[in-house]
């Protein structure tokens, strides 16, 4: 598919926000569903698919052998998603304020428990990138991120949940309530929008590590995250071949869960295409885009 590439650099205007500038040349139609979807709970569509890891297995491996400890599907998920961000910019778009908004960097989303038990506290963590950014680069910043959360008491988000958790039940929900009022006329100040984990480009979760399937899991009202993706465990079958004999698949199953008010079904059909060619050649991840697309004015 040809990919129209732009090196406009669009000045950020009066109505834009702290974290993205409105998208003003989206058709009549795009302009007017987020008046009539009003919320991210109501606008969502649901997709389950698989990859076949062989490829992905292999260069884990790869990856592994090279020093690169504890480098797993997470990592080339992650990676992937960003590099199709970088080609296709509309994903990274969200809705605020009932507008549809391009956001001006690349912010991951995952939860992680320091232990795998049942009592062990879990928090989400936030990664931001570059749209070049390689596998071996996402590797470094998550794994530096999880690390230090892991040797620390906390996150800044536990912190701040820490503070909420202490309010009175009505008090807490006022406050809340005060929150998506600012957030929603844009004046939510950008520490806050850093800090969040209900505000990002992409949430993702692993089933995988609590060996189950993946969940549709559903997207927030509150922040402005359009699309979560869950993947499952590894799981093994056999397909008969035309001549008669059989062949060992690898795969995994992942769902995702898409605003579908930032974009139309096309382009979300021809992102998820892209993200399949990666899956099928991971190596590309290994170097930097030839271009990054910018998104619409």
């Amino acid at each position: 598919m040809a990919i129209e590439k732009s090196t406009k650099k669009i000045k950020r205007r009066f109505g834009d926000r702290a974290e993205g500038r409105r998208v003003r040349s989206i058709s009549p139609m795009a302009r007017v569903s987020p008046f009539i979807m009003k919320t991210r709970n109501t606008s969502q569509n649901y997709i389950r698919d698989e990859i076949i890891t062989n490829h992905i297995d292999a260069y884990v491996k790869e990856k592994k052998a090279a020093g690169m400890q504890g480098f797993n599907m997470m990592y080339v998920l992650i990676a992937a998603y960003v590099r199709t961000l970088s080609q296709y910019p509309g994903l990274n778009r969200f809705i605020a304020g009932q507008e549809i908004f391009s956001r001006f960097n690349i912010e991951i989303c995952l939860t992680i428990k320091k232990e795998m038990d049942l009592n062990s506290p879990d928090t989400v963590i936030k990664a931001e990138f570059e749209p070049d950014a390689t596998a071996v680069e996402v590797y470094q910043k998550i794994n530096q991120i999880i690390e230090e959360y892991r040797n620390a008491p906390g996150g800044s988000f536990d912190g701040a949940a820490k503070i909420l958790s202490y309010m009175p039940g009505l008090l807490m929900k006022f406050v809340v309530f005060l929150l998506q009022v600012i957030d929603y006329f844009g004046f939510l100040p950008r520490f806050l929008s850093r800090l969040s984990p209900f505000h990002g480009s992409f949430f993702i979760t692993s089933m995988g590590s609590l060996g189950i399937p993946p969940i549709y899991h559903h997207l927030y009202d509150f922040g402005n995250v359009p699309v979560f993706m869950s993947f499952g465990a590894k799981k093994h079958r056999y397909e008969l071949q035309a001549d008669g004999s059989t062949r060992h698949v690898p795969y995994v199953a992942y769902t995702f869960v898409m605003d579908e008010r930032i974009v139309d079904g096309f382009y979300y059909a021809s992102a998820l295409r892209y993200l399949h060619k990666i899956y099928k050649n991971p190596w590309l991840l290994d170097q930097k885009p030839e271009v990054v697309v910018a998104d619409i004015p």
